[in-house]
């Protein structure tokens, strides 16, 4: 099997496993343990780390902090897609790659909103007295998205050594730690951050397949 038909295969592969979780989710071991006696799904397995962990205001900072960095280097990105198009004064001389980033921003949008409307699950904790939709985590998938896309990015793009590997391992570690800080950090369920984890991958998964897929043509 070819790399990029392995990509595809693995990328396939995280997104049905997203699908099955939100089956389970919606219909496995569902009782009211959240607020305002909203019911979740995998209750034991939910329940158990809401539990364990409690909720952590400054590891929620700190999360919201990395978010931040996604954000800047998505900005960053977007800028440098403007630079080719004011530079070679044609959408059609940008990048391919650059062009799919963009596609694929758009692709996470849309799936942001989509949860937003259709509800799964609310989260652990009120947000200023209501409940409000907690699966996926956005923010667990909107930082691994930009920052795994943008880690191909690096990959790609970076010629020296050192930097390359500097931004590979902030990239990554950024990933790591709003994973964990998310999830300890009490304000969604564990399938919610498990969810947006699978979602995500899958994303930047296809992201890279689509780029390698172009390139080789």
């Amino acid at each position: 099997m070819s790399k990029t038909k392995k990509l595809f295969s693995f990328a396939t592969a995280s997104a049905v496993l997203f699908m099955v979780l939100i089956a389970l989710v919606k219909f496995v071991d569902v009782k009211p343990i959240g607020p305002l006696n909203s019911k979740i799904g995998l209750s034991t397995v939910n329940g158990f780390f809401r539990d364990l962990f409690g909720q952590n205001e400054l590891l929620y900072n700190i999360s919201d902090v990395l978010g931040i960095f996604a954000i800047i280097t998505a900005i960053s990105f977007a800028f440098f897609g403007l630079y080719q198009l004011i530079k070679r004064k044609s959408v059609k001389k940008i990048d391919s790659d650059i062009l799919l980033l963009a596609l694929f921003y758009v692709i996470v949008g849309i799936v942001y909103l989509l949860f937003e409307v259709l509800i799964i699950n609310y989260r652990p904790v009120l947000e200023d007295g209501v409940l409000e939709a907690s699966f996926p985590s956005s923010h667990t998938m909107l930082v691994f998205s930009v920052m795994g896309m943008a880690i191909y990015q690096f990959c790609f793009r970076l010629k020296n050594a050192l930097i390359k590997y500097t931004a590979v391992t902030i990239g990554l570690l950024i990933i790591v730690l709003t994973v964990v800080t998310r999830f300890a950090c009490g304000v969604h369920w564990f399938s919610d951050i498990l969810g947006g984890v699978l979602i995500s991958l899958s994303l930047v998964i296809y992201y890279i397949y689509a780029c390698l897929k172009i390139k080789t043509r």
